[in-house]
């Protein structure tokens, strides 16, 4: 099951990559802050936690969008290697969460990301289509 999830991360975030190169500006603008509020109601940040968390958070998710168009771009790396790379990062990011918000919240921001990518898709994939393939913004 977690292979399963793993793998479905990688593919939800290289399509996530892939819509935001795509999308303009203040679409994407607009996600991030749908995802800003989205992780922080999941896990109940006050504001002096906001504050030390949000920092750290854009550092990990600049360092996974990277790691992710390396791989993109990459195909010499075996399956394994590239997930074993999502979940080095992820470890690497894992005390310096915990120390923010806690274990069990830690546990809860990756289940958040998660969540959150799975809605964003299902929204993308629910999209009317305008007559020539266009995609209407909603």
């Amino acid at each position: 099951m977690k292979k399963y999830l793993l793998i479905t991360f990688l593919f939800i975030a290289a399509f996530t990559q892939l819509k935001a190169q795509q999308d303009d500006p203040e679409e994407n603008a607009k996600i991030e802050a749908l995802k800003i509020a989205f992780i922080s109601k999941k896990l109940d940040l006050s504001p002096e936690e906001a504050q030390r968390f949000w920092p750290v958070y854009n550092q990990y998710f600049k360092e996974m969008r990277q790691l992710i168009k390396d791989q993109k771009e990459s195909d010499k790396d075996d399956v394994l290697d590239k997930e074993q790379k999502v979940i080095d990062l992820r470890k690497r990011y894992r005390d310096q969460f915990i120390k923010i918000v806690g274990q069990q919240r830690m546990n809860k921001l990756f289940n958040a990301e998660r969540d959150f990518r799975r809605i964003l898709i299902n929204r993308i994939k629910n999209r009317p289509v305008r007559p020539g393939g266009v995609l209407k913004r909603g």
